[in-house]
């Protein structure tokens, strides 16, 4: 049964100048480029559904560490068709989550067309959701301000 909340997963890694650089994803469903994203399923937390969609969407082991941001967005919970909400649930949270990768191949699923590692200002101008770009300002200005 699917969970009243939306997970948003962030993958970034470091290029070889020490510069951080973000995986996006093309939906195969839409047009568009987005991270991972999906719903808690049954009594799963936040993290355990981040971490299964991150392995279910790109090959993403549950043993990476993945770090909770602060970013939250609220989601009308309309644009979820097909699910049964509780009563009186209008919008839901999408928590927000970044996972650091060493390695820079991903194992995509069907739910994906392709991905590609990008920089920061690149990855805003593709986003076409307005929550992954908030949790990608929060991310990008931690690892910024930690390099520095």
């Amino acid at each position: 049964m699917r969970a009243p909340f939306q997970i948003l997963v962030i993958p970034y890694r470091m290029d070889t100048g020490g510069e951080p650089q973000y995986a996006l994803f093309k939906r195969s469903d839409m047009d568009c480029w987005q991270f991972i994203a999906g719903g808690g399923e049954d009594d799963e937390t936040a993290l355990e559904a981040a971490k299964r969609e991150s392995f279910e969407e790109a090959g993403i082991a549950p043993e990476c560490e993945f770090t909770r941001l602060q970013t939250e967005s609220m989601i009308p919970a309309s644009v979820f068709s097909g699910h049964n909400w509780p009563k009186g649930v209008i919008e839901i949270p999408e928590f927000c989550f970044a996972v650091q990768l060493f390695d820079p191949s991903l194992t995509l699923s069907d739910e994906h067309l392709e991905f590609k590692w990008v920089a920061f200002e690149e990855a805003l101008n593709l986003l076409k959701f307005e929550s992954n770009r908030k949790g990608l300002s929060e991310l990008h200005f931690l690892l910024v301000t930690r390099l520095a």
